[in-house]
């Protein structure tokens, strides 16, 4: 949709940012024309206790696991970035997180060598998407945090 440059498009994580969650929505209410919102929603599935799944919410947002944006095509009109990147540096053991899930730490006990060069791709593909959004976003004299594995 943001290559269409019309819709607004935002990328949300309750738990992780409640300001950016309602900014988000304000901003979505605001714009004419099409909005699209993507949220992070973890379930029963995942692994995860569901009572704790806004702290999970938080953990993939940290991690680089799930990048926090708002794309705003209204300010374009203004000579602004379009692409606001609401996520910081990730920070945390990348490995950690990804072990909380059932569905992750079930690959490592099912598969255990192709589950450790998975877990590399996985980080370094997280790691590349990042940058790419701050590039997009106009940060690029910002440098992504190097998460422990």
């Amino acid at each position: 949709m943001v290559m269409y440059i019309y819709g607004y498009v935002v990328s949300v994580a309750m738990g992780a940012n409640k300001n950016q969650f309602i900014k988000a929505l304000v901003e979505t209410e605001r714009c004419p024309g099409p909005s699209l919102i993507i949220t992070y929603t973890p379930w029963i599935d995942h692994g995860i206790d569901m009572r704790q799944s806004q702290k999970g919410d938080k953990k993939a947002v940290e991690i680089g696991s799930w990048i926090l944006y708002r794309y705003n095509p209204k300010l374009k009109a203004d000579g602004k970035n379009p692409l606001i990147l609401d996520s910081k540096d990730t920070k945390g053991d990348f490995q950690e997180f990804l072990m909380s899930e059932g569905r992750y730490s079930s690959l490592v006990n099912t598969f255990p060598v192709s589950a450790k060069m998975l877990v590399k791709k996985s980080k370094e593909g997280m790691r590349e998407r990042y940058e790419t959004y701050k590039r997009l976003a106009g940060q690029t004299d910002q440098l992504i945090a190097k998460t422990a594995i």
